[in-house]
């Protein structure tokens, strides 16, 4: 990644018009909860959003980026609700893992109003891939697989079971032509790196995901993507290349949002610093980098803006639940 001083002139100003703005909060020490174990989106999220922030020089130090793994999300969640409420130096990866788990009550009495949310960084289209070894070569290859034997193939994922990860299969399945969705065997693990682990070790004999998880795996030749869930291909050299359901006669959309949430106690300063913290970042010239190289496409959202988003997201996904008969 280029550092500051190759950033185009537009992104300098950028960056120092926010660093010279009169905020009156600035965080002394920058945290980012990745709610999974490292490898995964959430983890990807911190790590690269903490990064370009501290290269901008919109944060004073370093970003510490902690990992907090357990129930898809639900243990960070009730960790910033019940104990980190009034932190105001902390924010928490999201994605639409986390408005999925709100729409059918996987965090026990949680609600999308019980923190705040900051804003989006882009969006992750889905995948579904196979282990290098794999004999299949196409998705409906896969699915007819599953159509004769829907025991014999395990799709992995980085999120419960009626997580993001499951819905994502579930939606390519209807669209393949399987009526009994609850008749696919997906296998939920506590990220995408652990989900890609079990694959690889043949535990499980598919993987759903998202292309900036899958990514690096693909890069390494473990993975080989059998289709993205998108309306058309990814733009650039490293991901045109990866074909779709759609032109494979699966009209199955999987878009995977990622952004932050922050605690409902914190101040309004600090919730206004972070907003336009994440809004400036997401501008710069260096984020754009980070979302052509890693398969993100455009999605800007933030605060209230960002708030509705997330409540019509849970709406939707509460009906789509429905439909599968996940909840009632």
């Amino acid at each position: 990644m280029r550092k500051i001083a190759a950033l185009g002139a537009a992104t300098v100003f950028a960056a120092l018009s926010f660093t010279s703005s009169a905020f009156a909060f600035e965080p002394s020490k920058p945290e980012c909860i990745a709610p999974a174990n490292a490898g995964g989106g959430w983890d990807f999220t911190c790590r690269q959003i903490g990064k370009t922030l501290y290269d901008l020089k919109t944060i004073g130090s370093p970003m510490q980026v902690v990992n907090l793994a357990g129930g898809g999300g639900g243990v960070a969640y009730a960790e910033v609700v019940a104990k980190r409420n009034d932190d105001n130096d902390l924010i928490v990866a999201a994605s639409s893992a986390t408005t999925t788990r709100l729409a059918q009550g996987a965090f026990p009495g949680s609600t999308m109003d019980q923190v705040r949310w900051i804003g989006t960084i882009g969006a992750d289209y889905g995948v579904i891939a196979v282990s290098k070894d794999s004999d299949i070569k196409t998705l409906p290859e896969l699915f007819k697989r599953v159509k004769e034997n829907p025991r014999g193939i395990a799709f992995a994922g980085g999120s419960a079971v009626g997580g993001w990860d499951h819905l994502k299969v579930l939606i390519a399945a209807k669209a393949a032509g399987i009526s009994d969705a609850r008749a696919v065997k997906y296998i939920a693990f506590e990220g995408g790196g652990e989900a890609v682990t079990q694959l690889l070790g043949g535990h499980v004999q598919a993987f759903t995901g998202d292309i900036s998880e899958a990514k690096g795996f693909v890069d390494s030749g473990d993975l080989k993507i059998l289709a993205v869930l998108a309306d058309e291909r990814l733009p650039g050299e490293e991901f045109n290349k990866f074909p779709t359901a759609k032109e494979q006669g699966i009209d199955a959309v999987g878009a995977n949002w990622r952004g932050f949430y922050a605690p409902k106690g914190m101040s309004d300063e600090a919730y206004d610093y972070w907003v336009n913290a994440i809004k400036t970042t997401y501008a710069s010239d260096e984020w754009k980098e980070v979302m052509a190289n890693n398969g993100m496409m455009p999605l800007e959202k933030f605060g209230p803006d960002f708030e509705k988003f997330v409540s019509d997201q849970i709406s939707s996904t509460q009906t789509l639940s429905r439909e599968i008969g996940l909840i009632k």
